[in-house]
Parts: structure tokens; sequence; C-alpha cells
């Protein structure tokens, strides 16, 4: 029987790549996006239903996944990766946006697999798909938010991976470093304040070095691959890094101690 995977945020980016690509390898696609109506390309693809999920509403979840199993039976891989970056000084964000962005990035994976459980559950399998970051194991300066989701997400789905293998479902992270998309700009959220001057020594390095990003990293497609991988290996794997730079400075965040790979960081930002 033809497989199924369920994608959260398939509008652009890696989303859109992995739904491609799966549907490429002929595989059924449930490619999820908070405003469907704008899609112009993946609901002319075969095998594919194209269908709201907006992480922060519920119910879209809820409906999405119902939708999945009337239209193809069943799902049998999840992949959450909807999710965005909220950058800059904790003093100038406000409530609302430290809210939405663990809303987003953390309790929107959650509640879309809470949702999906009982049909894995009943199936006996199952695969799970967590987009983190390579900023889920190391983090950057004025990434308070965005680092402390990915790092999150990270310890959730390994601690997932336990229980979830009772049931026979498998867990997989997926860590990607900079990725040639368009997150920096419909998925970047800057929060600074003039005022807040005391800040402007850091805020300035950092967003210089920051403004460099958007031209080099892996491809999108790079990712989609990886996942595929991940969920068609059969093995029990959880973590998969993605692109030569996440490789690199995991690594060497493995091999540093605290001092040592702050110190790095700083440099490589000019804060010394």
């Amino acid at each position: 029987m033809t497989k199924t995977i369920l994608i959260t945020g398939s509008s652009s980016g890696i989303g859109r790549a992995t739904a491609k690509h799966f549907q490429a390898q002929g595989w059924n696609v449930v490619a999820t996006m908070r405003k469907p109506e704008l899609e112009k390309e993946l609901n002319t693809l075969d095998r594919v239903l194209v269908t709201r999920l907006d992480v922060v509403d519920h119910a879209s979840i809820a409906a999405a996944v119902e939708a999945s199993i009337e239209r193809f039976g069943r799902v049998d891989v999840v992949l959450n990766n909807a999710g965005y970056g909220s950058y800059g000084l904790l003093e100038a964000t406000s409530l609302e946006k430290i809210e939405r962005q663990f809303a987003v990035n953390v309790t929107g994976p959650l509640m879309v697999t809470k949702a999906v459980l009982p049909h894995f559950r009943s199936r006996g399998s199952g695969i799970l798909i967590n987009v983190a970051s390579m900023g889920g194991k190391v983090s950057f300066p004025l990434g308070t938010l965005y680092h402390g989701s990915k790092f999150a997400v990270e310890g959730m789905s390994e601690a997932l991976s336990y229980e979830l293998a009772s049931i026979g479902v498998k867990v997989k992270i997926v860590e990607p470093g900079v990725i040639k998309t368009d997150f920096a700009g419909r998925s970047f959220d800057l929060n600074l304040d003039p005022s807040l001057n005391e800040y402007d020594a850091v805020v300035g390095k950092v967003m210089e070095g920051m403004s460099k990003l958007g031209s080099v990293g892996s491809e999108a497609e790079a990712v989609a691959l990886v996942i595929y991988g991940a969920a068609t290996d059969g093995s029990n794997r959880l973590r998969y890094v993605v692109g030569e730079d996440a490789e690199q400075i995991i690594a060497a965040r493995k091999q540093m101690n605290d001092d040592t790979y702050l110190n790095m960081i700083k440099g490589q930002f000019g804060l010394e």
C-alpha cells in the first residue's frame, strides 16, 4: 500500500521541498499550510492533498489529521516542520512574541504529535520526524527565544522516543545548519529597540554577521533528501545532521568545554 506523509509548513522552504520529493518518490503527501487557498503548485500534483493546518489553531490540527486519514486511509509519517525564528533583545521582546515563539515551535509540534498518536497506536507503527536545527544543539547571540525553542524540540523528541517505542512508533530529529530558504524573510522575527542603546555594540556586530548567512548554507532539497532517508532507512537512529556547517559546529561543541566554545562564538561575531 502506498505510504502517506503529513507535513506541516509546506508552503515554502524545507516543507515544500520535502512534499515535492516524497511525491516524486511515489508517496501520498498531505501538504499542510496556514493558507492553502494561496497554493498554486502542490495541489496540481497527483497523490497530494493540500489542506489547512495552523499549529496554533488546535482545531485545524485535528481536522487536518482527520482529512488525511479520510483521503488516504492512513498516515505513516508525520513531519513537524512548521516554525520560525524570533531573534533580538529579550528586553525588547513582548510577552506576546515570547509566547508565540514557543506556541509555534514547541507546543505546535506537540499538539500535532498528540493528534496523530491514536492513529499510530491503533496501527502499531508510525514515524515522527521533528525538524530541530543545529540551533537546538548550539546557540548564537540574540537567539534566546529561537534557541530556547529548538533546544526544547531536541529534549521533547528524545524523551518521546522512549514512550513511543512501546507502541511501535519511531522518533527522528533532523538538525539542519543554515539553509538557503526564505527563513530570514517570511520566517524571521527581529526584536530590537533603539532606546536600549547599551546593547548597540553587540546588536551591530551580530546583525552584520547574520546578514551574511542568507547566501551560504545548504539547499532546502538537501534537507528533504535527509528527511526521506530518515523515513525510509528502517533504523532506530534518532538524530540526522544536515549541512557541513552543522556537522562542524555540532562536533566542535561536543569536543569543547563551555569557555572554549563561548569564546569561539564571541570571536566569530567580533564580541571579544
